[in-house]
């Protein structure tokens, strides 16, 4: 038999493999059927014996030795080949058995290596990487791993002594290297040992992982991501609507290594501890969404992020896979959406990731002029090769399933979009046109815009682009890239330098504010204040308010009020909704000790009462990306620092009238024009006395009046306080049926009463006193308003004589001692205040004051002064007519017009 068997050795190939340079392992090692029996070859580098262990009758037959290196080999009687292990002993006599790696087909489907080839497999993770599978009833782990020039790539492990000559792989047409290795299991770490050609050999870490060993270790760990049960369905059935372009977004950007540290000594939270908090804490504020920083494996905390080596494992800094899935279940339970940063634009060049990985520069570009960043000493991707493009589409897709993320944010797209970003001459390669577009990226987001939103129509994607690039939020078949929200990187800049001047001086800088208007419909928008804000340097949004600490609340407050009214999704990093202090540090905890003071409370308190507000208010969200949901009232008034305009959505009553003063002056009486007439309610102000403010602001309706202002017909006045958001929401005039229904109950009581009488006249069952006040407010155009407004209760209280006199003797006291004692403010505020305890002293009410009025200074003219020649000259002709009709002066006519005004 043994000279059989020495006839089926191919010495070529075991020197091969003995060697460690055999790529195709799997033609000489394992089973196969012979003439002679079944042939089992085995390598065991450095075994003195070894022995093929047959299941089914439990006998164990001994191996020949035909190298002393350690290949041994058998042949077995039979035809068909058997179930079987195989047992070798080390040098040191130590025994072990394990099923034959070399006995198990490849597990790629032909269809899956062309798709492969072509930048199509889209599910390619499922086969790339380290992947816990059963084989013939048999448990272990399949290891892939792209790396087409390479002599020979090994699975090392805890398993084999990282030992590169044991587990070599089989490598397939398409590039890949294959190889099932039974009594693997979750939990075992694993690298990749490459030889390349000029026999260099050197490891490399899987670009496919599931998860990585914790900094400064990086070796890849196996792990089976099957087995969590996720319990989100009811978010990610209504997430479509929940996060879609009319919806209310405001994302609470997060690094989670910083933002809170456990107080036992340890370095990070678990994904698991970090969960509820944020989740309260989001909750409680009121933000959509988080956006974290990036959680894919990264080698330096002082990145980031940002530069990744891990593309499909979550980081081992804060936990495992289903730490993290948990994390987002979490999240998703509390209705809150999760978007991830996430880094296509290059890599690391640390020697265990990606670069030069099977000894070529494989995902990046060989001339350096393409395949690197000057500025952040990384590598950029080859985006026209295939196989790395499905790399990277895989990988987004990859976290919108395994992980359930809302939303992707890609870092840095203007890098990717032009080849000479961030180069001198020189430094740069054109395209094929002698362009500086990099047409290769283009396709590449395209092509991965397509597919995503195709698989996960639900889910956003957004692009941190700073240039003008067109239609990055364009339509595909519009020569757009998809993304359905660009960061407005123009209005960040723009705003903050602007905030960072003292009022006095703003004024010059007002086209920092507008500008963003003029490009505000060119892209759908996300407002961002994110986390390159607040580092290198820069400041935190806290120090760069001007002025005392007090003034930069203020001006903080009116900074994020102004973002919540400007069109466009918004996006804060965290620690500045309650003004840290202190620029951003990763390696510390925010500074949550400031929440003890009460001004940091208080803006805590006013981001949660802004997000309400925010939400309350479909004006400010549903048309963001509509020309419609915003008009200018006025954008000029650059010397006073105001910015005025409307938030509209299709329906007139949802319109909010926005009033910012970026001064750090009150304006008093100050007149805005309105687009419809109609009540005018203060909503919101960032400077009341509950935040922290002046309490400078307008407690009572504004009725608007027929005096032109911003080239409106209709107007009102208000107190404007300094450095704040003030938002007014409209309520139009009760008109048509609301109005008239009181008229048609009076009509219907009057013929009633002309009925009983028979004649028309005095009613039947009247007092004289009603009578005389009926036909003297019958005399002018101003009192039938006014009666036609009256109700019947007023009716009915006006027929009860001793009632009626003894409501005008308290109005008339009243009014008489205020008179006495306070300006006529004073007496108009404790007139509305009566009237609206008993309105049918009204009439009774307004001649009181004017009596007195002439009672304290009969030659004093009561009118008020009209606030410019254009008013007074507008309201001279009707004050006259009503003074002569009524026998009131102007200040009766107003009063009476305030009652009726209350009256509505």
């Amino acid at each position: 038999m043994e000279e059989k068997l020495y006839d089926y050795m191919d010495w070529a190939e075991i020197e091969a493999v003995v060697y460690s340079e055999e790529n195709h392992p799997r033609d000489i090692l394992g089973p196969r059927v012979t003439e002679d029996g079944i042939l089992i070859q085995a390598f065991f580098p450095g075994a003195t014996r070894a022995a093929v262990h047959t299941i089914r009758d439990g006998k164990q037959t001994e191996m020949v030795c035909e190298d002393e290196a350690g290949f041994f080999a058998v042949l077995l009687p039979g035809k068909k080949i058997p179930s079987y292990t195989l047992i070798y002993w080390d040098g040191d006599g130590n025994q072990m058995e394990h099923y034959d790696p070399y006995a198990y087909p490849m597990q790629f489907t032909e269809q899956e290596q062309k798709q492969f080839e072509n930048g199509i497999c889209y599910s390619i993770y499922e086969k790339l990487g380290a992947h816990p599978v059963k084989i013939d009833g048999v448990s272990g782990v399949y290891f892939a791993v792209w790396a087409p020039n390479a002599i020979r790539v090994s699975v090392v492990g805890n398993f084999n002594n990282w030992d590169g000559r044991a587990y070599q792989m089989n490598l397939l047409e398409s590039g890949i290297y294959e190889l099932f290795i039974p009594g693997v299991r979750a939990g075992d770490i694993y690298k990749y040992e490459i030889k390349a050609k000029g026999g260099l050999t050197y490891l490399k870490s899987d670009p496919y992982a599931n998860a990585a060993q914790l900094r400064p270790n990086n070796a890849s760990v196996v792990v089976d991501l099957g087995k969590y049960a996720w319990q989100d369905e009811n978010w990610m059935k209504k997430r479509g609507v929940t996060q879609g372009d009319k919806a209310p977004i405001s994302v609470y950007e997060v690094h989670l290594g910083s933002w809170k540290k456990p107080d036992d000594g340890r370095e990070f939270y678990n994904y698991r501890e970090i969960a509820p908090m944020l989740a309260s804490y989001v909750k409680e504020l009121g933000y959509t969404h988080v956006e974290l920083m990036p959680v894919m494996e990264h080698p330096l905390d002082e990145s980031w992020g940002y530069q990744v080596t891990g593309y499909y494992a979550p980081t081992a800094r804060y936990g495992t896979p289903d730490d993290f899935r948990y994390f987002m279940d979490t999240m998703h339970q509390n209705d809150i959406g999760v978007i991830l940063d996430w880094v296509p634009a290059h890599f690391p060049r640390d020697t265990f990731g990606l670069s030069a990985f099977d000894g070529t520069c494989l995902y990046e570009h060989f001339d350096p002029r393409q395949g690197s960043h000057p500025h952040w000493g990384t590598l950029i991707y080859n985006y026209g090769r295939p196989e790395v493009k499905n790399f990277l589409i895989a990988n987004a897709l990859f976290w919108a399933k395994e992980y359930h993320a809302d939303g992707i944010r890609m870092d840095a797209v203007a890098s990717m979009l032009y080849l000479d970003y961030g180069k001198q001459d020189g430094e740069w390669v054109a395209n094929i046109y002698g362009g500086n577009e990099n047409l290769e990226a283009i396709e590449f987001l395209k092509h991965l815009n397509s597919i995503f939103k195709k698989e996960f129509p639900d889910a956003l994607l957004i692009a941190e682009e700073s240039t003008a690039w067109p239609k990055v939020t364009g339509e595909l078949d519009d020569e757009g890239l998809g993304f359905d929200y660009k960061w407005n990187m123009g209005w960040m800049n723009d705003f903050t330098e602007y905030m960072k001047n003292d009022p006095v001086y703003r004024g010059a800088h007002h086209d920092q504010l507008t500008f963003s208007m003029v490009y505000a419909y060119s892209e759908k928008f996300m407002l961002s204040l994110s986390h390159d804000e607040v580092v290198h340097l820069k400041g935190s949004m806290y120090t760069k308010m001007p002025g005392t600490p007090e003034q930069k609340m203020a001006n903080l407050r009116l900074a994020y009020a102004y973002q919540m009214v400007h069109p466009g999704k918004k996006l804060l990093f965290m620690g500045q909704e309650f003004g840290q202090e202190k620029e951003w540090n990763e390696k510390q905890s925010l500074s949550w000790e400031l929440l003890e003071d009460k001004e940091h409370l208080q803006l805590k308190n006013y981001m949660a009462a802004l997000h309400a507000f925010y939400k309350a208010n479909p004006a400010l969200y549903q048309l963001d990306e509509k020309p419609e949901g915003f008009e200018w009232i006025n954008g000029m008034e650059w010397e006073k620092n105001l910015l005025i305009f409307l938030r509209r959505t299709r329906k007139k009553e949802d319109t909010l009238l926005v009033v910012c003063n970026f001064s750090n002056v009150e304006y008093d009486d100050f007149r805005i024009g309105v687009p419809y007439p109609g009540k005018y309610k203060e909503m919101f102000n960032s400077d009341a006395e509950s935040y922290g403010g002046t309490g400078v602001g307008n407690p009572r309706v504004k009725m608007s009046k027929k005096t032109e202002c911003d080239e409106r017909k209709n107007s009102i006045t208000v107190k404007l306080a300094p450095l704040s958001v003030q938002v007014f929401s409209y309520t139009k005039p009760e008109t048509g049926a609301a109005s008239n229904k009181s008229a048609k109950a009076k009509t219907a009581a009057k013929a009633a009463a002309e009925k009983k009488t028979g004649k028309k006249g005095k009613p039947a069952g009247k007092t004289e006193e009603a009578v005389k006040a009926v036909k003297a407010k019958k005399t002018t155009k101003t009192a039938q308003k006014a009666e036609k407004k009256v109700s019947e209760k007023t009716v009915k209280t006006a027929e009860k004589k001793q009632g009626t006199t003894t409501a005008t003797e308290k109005v008339e006291k009243v009014v008489k001692q205020a008179i006495d004692s306070k300006p006529v403010k004073t007496v108009e505020q404790t007139v509305d205040k009566l009237v609206k305890a008993g309105k049918s002293a009204a009439a009774e009410a307004a001649k009181a004051v004017e009596k007195y009025r002439a009672a304290a200074d009969p030659e004093k003219k009561p009118a008020t002064k009209p606030e410019t020649k254009s008013e007074a000259k507008s309201e001279a002709k009707p004050e006259t007519k009503t003074k002569k009709s009524t026998g009131m002066s102007e200040l009766g006519e107003e009063l009476q017009r305030k009652f009726e005004t209350e009256e509505r």
